[in-house]
């Protein structure tokens, strides 16, 4: 396993429409650690720990969305790995 870490930020019609709960369940299907939130431009953000291709799935899942998402673009950041998370949440403002 290829530990790493990434950055995700959800752009569209992605607030009010239980997105954060479909990320959390495709992180934990993929054994992710880190968080999800609300950013206060109406865009979704996500920072995960994990295995390298396990992390390129979840991009991958976060394309479709759940039902009535509409994602209009995804950002993709890179990031260290350190090992901060334990789990994965969905942080409140």
């Amino acid at each position: 396993m290829v530990r790493k870490a990434a950055k995700f930020v959800i752009q569209g019609s992605v607030q009010g429409i239980f997105f954060r709960q479909f990320i959390k369940e495709k992180a934990e299907l993929l054994e992710l650690k880190g968080f999800t939130r609300n950013l206060t431009d109406g865009n979704v953000e996500i920072i995960v720990e994990g295995d390298g291709e396990k992390i390129q799935t979840f991009g991958n899942m976060l394309k479709e969305g759940p039902e009535h998402a509409s994602v209009r673009n995804i950002q993709f950041e890179e990031r260290k790995w350190n090992g901060e998370f334990k789990d994965f949440k969905i942080l409140r403002f």
